[in-house]
This record gives structure tokens, sequence and C-alpha cells, in this order.
């Protein structure tokens, strides 16, 4: 049995505490290695290690910052099917997909290495007289990333590249669930040249978050997970004064007019919806043709592409849809949804309740879900099932399918099908949601974007990467500076303004 470790002052450490957890694997239900739990204690160790290495590292010229990113992306090509088998193996992915997963994340480091350029401040001369007057971004310190399973190499990435290059330490307490890949990250971190102590990867349950929350060295944390964890974090650490930004669950719509090529929603629906198992917090779960005409020509275009569906382990080729869900636990979650789908009346036109797989009897699989006549009642519409089920709610206009996205707690991705780019510009213009596709249904903006949910689905008021990022770990210094050219006498006793 592998016993994983830490990552501590660029080395792998073992765990202290005595508590594990199990890592499994997802295709074959058994367990293939334990991860330390850390203490308390173990993580404020390692919080004081970050604190003390990480000034030399925000003086460091922020150019050559970026040069220990470069490196780093040269060595995650270099490691790239690597990095994707592991992820894999722990997470249940096909490989294209895992590897999908770490070049999301690279692309971001790539956009970090301008970091000379984003971390520039603004300059006035003769403010006043003799007066100049100027900003700087700072470094905040330590700072911390509590990062989910369902991305373990893109996330973590999303969260440390621009903690670094910004000059901060970072923490990094990954999901115990599929740890492997976010050490992998750090040891090529100190490989491309990041000194010691300042990408500290800590392993944990609860008493780990707790202890991020509360330290009071760390100075921001960022999270991805579920919508009562992220309330439970960001409420935590807001009122340690800590600055926060978390985010949560999804419930994605996504609206198919009249107008629409059937065809080309029908692929977008089944990707988007089945792609990863369901397991991304952009999958499209809802769809919500309008009309009903629509909604029978868009049912007839599913179900073959369904039922055509190839369930597997990523050993079985690159032909593979989609891999098992991540544990039983949350198999047992999405089954249990499902029947409560069929108890309130929901037709389940694609029934993957019997789904088997010879040979992987005790894995987590499940195979794919369509419901069609779902209401917005039903426990299959309010909550987020995480996995390869898709629900259809039809509406009878526009204004009807527009409201559904707008009422939904949820506010995390959504998009529309259609011809008419009035209906597009309308949509794009009044829905209540962090991210829109046109034609496009999983909308994850690029990494010089940022990316952030509305509503229940973000906590905080900044995204994730792009420009966000670097405002988020960084602080605005303003400098307000005189130089007298004479002899100057007397104090002044007014509050300064502008002459």
């Amino acid at each position: 049995m592998q016993e994983l470790s830490h990552y501590i002052g660029g080395t792998q450490v073992a765990g202290t505490s005595g508590r594990f957890a199990d890592v499994m694997n997802p295709a074959t239900g058994e367990v293939q290695a334990k991860v330390p739990l850390a203490s308390t204690a173990e993580l404020d160790a390692a919080v004081a290690a970050a604190a003390a290495a990480q000034p030399a590292w925000a003086a460091t010229n922020p150019q050559r910052r970026a040069r220990v990113l470069m490196e780093f992306v040269r060595l995650l090509h270099r490691d790239m099917d690597k990095l994707a088998e592991a992820l894999s193996r722990e997470h249940g992915k096909t490989l294209p997909d895992a590897k999908g997963d770490v070049i999301r994340g690279l692309e971001v480091v790539e956009f970090c290495i301008g970091a000379p350029h984003l971390l520039k401040g603004e300059y006035t001369d003769s403010a006043g007289p003799g007066i100049d007057m100027y900003s700087m971004r700072q470094a905040l310190g330590v700072v911390a990333g509590i990062t989910p399973f369902n991305f373990p190499a893109m996330i973590p990435m999303w969260k440390f590249a621009p903690a670094l290059a910004c000059g901060n330490a970072f923490i990094l307490k990954p999901s115990e669930r599929d740890p492997s890949v976010p050490l992998m990250l750090a040891e090529l971190m100190s490989e491309a040249g990041l000194p010691d102590h300042l990408l500290q990867v800590v392993n944990g349950d609860k008493e780990v978050v707790d202890a991020i929350l509360d330290n009071p060295t760390v100075q921001a944390v960022g999270f991805v997970g579920s919508t009562p964890i992220a309330e439970y974090i960001y409420s935590r650490g807001c009122a340690n004064g800590k600055r926060v930004q978390c985010f949560g669950g999804a419930k994605n719509h996504m609206i198919i007019m009249p107008d629409a090529d059937m065809d080309q929603a029908a692929d977008a629906l089944v990707g988007a919806g089945y792609g990863a198992a369901g397991e991304r917090c952009m999958a499209i779960s809802v769809a919500v043709p309008v009309g009903d005409e629509t909604a029978d020509r868009l049912i007839e275009k599913l179900v073959p592409r369904i039922e055509a569906l190839k369930v597997g382990p990523y050993t079985a080729g690159d032909d593979v849809d989609y891999g098992p869900v991540v544990t039983a636990a949350a198999k047992a979650n999405i089954e249990r949804l499902v029947d409560s789908g069929v108890a309130d009346g929901a037709k389940l036109v694609v029934d993957g309740r019997n789904f088997n797989l010879q040979g992987y009897e005790d894995g987590f699989f499940i195979g794919p879900h369509l419901f069609d006549h779902v209401t917005r009642e039903m426990d299959i519409y309010r909550k987020e099932i995480f996995g390869p089920v898709l629900s259809t709610v039809r509406a009878q206009s526009y204004e009807e399918a527009l409201g559904l996205a707008m009422d939904h707690e949820y506010g995390n991705g959504t998009a529309i099908f259609t011809r008419d780019g009035d209906a597009a510009r309308d949509f794009a213009n009044r829905i209540n949601i962090g991210m829109v596709g046109i034609n496009v249904p999983i909308p994850v903006p690029l990494a010089y974007h940022t990316f952030g949910g509305w509503k229940k689905s973000g906590f905080g008021d900044l995204n994730q990467h792009g420009p966000d990022a670097f405002k988020f770990y960084t602080r605005t210094k303003t400098v307000t500076a005189r130089w007298p050219s004479g002899i100057k006498e007397g104090g002044e006793f007014t509050i300064p303004v502008m002459q």
C-alpha cells in the first residue's frame, strides 16, 4: 500500500498526526494509497516556514519570478502523460480529459508569466506643488487554497500560479480523494526553481481547513467546492479578517430556442452534460427547450447519442466518453436523486440505473440518464447532482426559459443556442449568471479573462484567474511624496486639498 506525504520545504514529508484517508481507484473500488491528514500543529509549522521564506521572494524582481513559471510550463509539457495518468488513476477521468485538466491550468500559468506588466502601479506627477503620487501592488504574504477533487491539476494552478507570481507564499490543501497530482505539481515547481517553503502542500480534512481559516498569518483563502462548505469557509475566513473568495455549486441551464440547430444543440448537451461523468461545476445539467415541438425534436436527437455513450475505465482507450464517479458515496447520492426524480413523476427517457461493466462491478460507474418533463419543484432540478444526469424542463416561451435560469439559487454558468442575434444579446444582458455561452455549452473563460459565478455559486467580490487574480493576491499601497525645493518653516494644520 502506497503511503503519500505532504510537501514541505521543497521535499516530501511524512505525516505525523497518525491519521490517514483512503485514496480509491474509482474504476475498481479498491484502496490504492493512503494520504496523511495533517494536524493543526503541522499546518501551523508549514505556514510559519512559508512566512519566513516569503519576504525574500516578494523582493525578487517579478520578471525573475515569472521565469520560474516559464520553466514550470516546460516541465508540465514534459510530464504531461505522467500527470494525466496519475490524475485518471485517482479521479477516474479519461486520459484526454485528464490532459485537458492539466492544460487548462497550464494556460493560467502562461498568463501569469505576464506578471511584471500586471503588477505595475500608477503614477501622477505634480499632483500638487512639488507633490508626486504613486501606487504600488504588493504581495499579501502567506495565502492559501483549498481545492476540489474534480480538477486536481487545473484549480490548484489557478490558485497558486497568480499567488506566487505576485510574490506570495502559498499553502495548498488539495482534496484528499486525489492528492497525487497536486504533490507532483509542487515537485515540478521546485524543479523549476521555486525556492523552498513557498509552495507547501498540506493534505488534510476539516481540521486543516479550520486551521487555515484560524491561522492569523494566512492573509487570504481561495476555495472551490460545494456551496454549503463555500459559505462556511467564507463566513469563518472573513470573520477572522482574511480576504476570501469561494466558489460553490451549480445548476447550469442551457436554453434551446426553436430556431437552434438541433444537431449542434444535442451534441453540445451530450458533451457538456456527460463529460467527466457530470463532475464539473460548469456541466450543463438542465436543458430548457422552448416549446413542445422544440423539446420533442431535441429529445429525439438526444436519445441515440446518449445511448451510444461509451462508459469505462481510462485504461480502455481514448474513445471512452466518461469514467466512474469519484466515490461510492457520490454514486449512491446520484442514484438516490435519480430515484427521487422517478418518484416525483419525471419521465426517465434514458435509464442508466442497471448499468453494469463486466470486470468492474465494484467500480463507481453510473450509466447515463436523461429525464424529460422535469419541473422546478423536483429535487433533481433544485439540487446539484454532480453526475451523468441531464434533466429537461420544457418552457413555453423565451421569457419562461429565462426565468427558470434567473430564479434558480445557483448562478455559475448558462448557455443559449439560437440563430437569433437579438435573443442572444438580450439573454447575455439580462441573465443574472456569471458566465454565459452563446452557442457554446461550457463557457469557461480563457485564462486572460476571469472565472466566477453569481448568487450561491460565488462568494467574494473578485473572480479566479485573469486580472482579478492579481487584484486578489495583492494590496494597493498609495504613496504621496513631496521633496521640498528649499527650507520650509511652520506646519500645516488643515487637511490637505488640491491647489
